[in-house]
C-alpha cells in the first residue's frame, strides 16, 4: 500500500524535537500569541525574504483578513482563477465582494495573465493569482497590470511554500501572500494554521488589529475584527519544520525528477515547468482523458491518488446564486474531469516512486 500522503511520517523523523517544541510550550503557560508566535513570525518572514509575517488561524483567514487589510469590501471585484481551491473564491465573499473568475494557462494550470485586462472593471480592486500545487503564477505580468490599474495583489500561496518565481522565494513579490500550515502542507502544522506575509507595514499591522477582536490593546477594540490566532503550539512545530523545509522540498524535486523521467513515454500529461520557475512541488499532477479509470486502477493495486479538485468553484452548490453558465469556464472544468495526483511527500521512498510508476504504466 502507498499512500497518497504518509501525514505521520514527518513526525516520526522529528518526534523528538517536536516534543520538546510542544512540552516547551505547555511549560510556559503562555497559550495564546506570545513568544512563540512572535518567533515563527520573525522567521518565517526571514524565509520568505519578506519584511512582516502575520500569522492567523487558518489559510482562509490569511486570504480573508489580508482582503480586508486591503480595504476590499461590499461591491468590489477580485479577479481570482476558474481553477483553484474554493477557499481563494470564498475569501472574496466573506468581504461581501465578487469573485471573477479568469481561466488558466492550460500548460501550467495557473492564471492567464493574459485574460486579466479584460475581466477589469472600474469595481476591480485586487488581482488574487494561485501559485497551484506548488507552482508559480507568471507574476511579473500581473503585476504589471495591477501598476497599469491601480489594483492591489494578493498571492494564494497556500501550495507553495518554498517555491521562487526568476530566483527569488514566493513571499512580497506582490502587495502580500496568504499562507496555510493546513497539515498536509510543505510547511504543515498539527492542525490548521495560516500567515500572511507582505512588506506593507500598513497590511501587516491592520492584520494584526484584525486578527485579535480588532484590538492592540486588551480590551481596546478599534474596529470590529476577529478571533483569528496561530495557536503557541503550532508556531513551535512549525519552527521545527521550518529547518527542514528547503530539505523537504528538494525531496520532493527528486521524486517528481523520478516522475517525468519514469512516465515520459505514457499518454498521461505531465507538469510542464517554465524556466523561470521553481516549484515546490506541493503535488504532481497528471491529466489524463480516462482519468476515473486511471485511478481505479491505481486504487486496486494499493496506490492512493487524490483529485484536486474535481468540481471548479462556479459549479459548486455554493456559487449557484452567482449565475455562472455551466459552460463558462471550459478550461476549468476540462481540468476537474482530467487531473489526478500521484503520492508525493518529502518521506516518499524511490522504491515507493518506482511502484507508482510501474502501476501507471501497467
Amino acid at each position: 500500500m502507498i499512500p497518497f500522503l504518509d501525514l505521520k511520517a514527518p513526525h516520526v523523523e522529528l518526534g523528538e524535537e517536536i516534543n520538546d517544541a510542544i512540552a516547551r510550550v505547555v511549560n510556559s503557560g503562555w497559550y495564546i500569541l506570545g513568544p512563540e508566535v512572535d518567533a515563527f513570525e520573525t522567521e518565517f518572514a526571514s524565509y520568505c525574504e519578506a519584511s512582516y509575517c502575520v500569522s492567523v488561524a487558518n489559510g482562509l483567514d490569511a486570504l480573508h483578513l489580508a482582503l480586508r487589510a486591503m480595504d476590499v469590501g461590499s461591491g468590489d471585484e477580485v479577479i481570482v482563477p476558474s481553477n483553484t481551491y474554493i477557499a481563494t473564491w470564498l475569501a472574496v465573499s466573506q468581504c461581501g465582494a465578487m469573485p471573477v473568475p479568469v481561466e488558466p494557462v492550460k500548460a501550467t494550470y495557473n492564471l492567464d495573465p493574459d485574460r486579466i485586462e479584460a475581466a477589469i472593471t472600474p469595481r476591480t480592486k485586487v488581482i488574487l493569482p494561485v501559485h497551484l500545487y506548488g507552482q508559480p503564477a507568471d507574476l511579473d505580468p500581473i503585476l504589471a497590470l495591477a501598476r497599469k490599474y491601480g489594483l492591489r495583489v494578493l498571492e494564494d500561496g497556500a501550495q507553495a511554500h518554498g517555491a521562487r518565481y526568476k530566483g527569488q522565494r514566493i513571499g512580497s513579490h506582490g502587495d502580500a501572500v496568504a499562507w496555510s500550515f493546513y497539515p498536509g502542507k510543505n510547511l504543515g502544522a498539527l492542525g490548521d494554521g495560516g500567515a500572511v506575509t507582505t512588506n506593507d507595514p500598513k497590511v501587516a499591522d491592520r492584520i494584526r488589529v484584525l486578527r485579535n477582536y480588532g484590538s492592540r490593546v486588551k480590551y481596546v477594540n478599534e474596529v470590529q475584527g476577529y478571533n483569528s490566532r496561530l495557536d503557541p503550539i503550532q508556531a513551535a512545530v512549525l519552527r521545527v519544520k521550518l529547518k527542514r523545509l528547503d530539505e523537504w522540498n528538494a525531496r520532493r524535486a527528486a521524486i517528481a525528477r523520478q516522475y517525468l523521467d519514469g512516465l515520459a513515454m505514457t499518454d498521461l500529461l505531465l507538469p510542464e515547468v517554465p524556466a523561470w520557475a521553481q516549484p515546490a512541488w506541493h503535488l504532481f499532477v497528471v491529466r489524463h482523458a480516462q482519468r476515473d479509470a486511471l485511478q481505479a486502477k491505481l486504487t486496486e493495486v494499493g496506490v492512493g491518488s487524490l483529485i484536486h479538485y474535481p468540481i471548479p468553484p462556479h459549479k459548486q452548490a455554493a456559487y449557484s446564486q452567482a449565475g455562472f453558465a455551466h459552460n463558462a469556464f471550459p478550461l476549468a472544468s476540462l481540468m476537474a474531469s482530467e487531473v489526478l495526483s500521484l503520492p508525493m511527500g518529502p518521506q516518499q521512498s524511490e522504491e515507493q516512486t518506482r511502484a507508482v510508476i510501474e502501476a501507471c504504466l501497467a
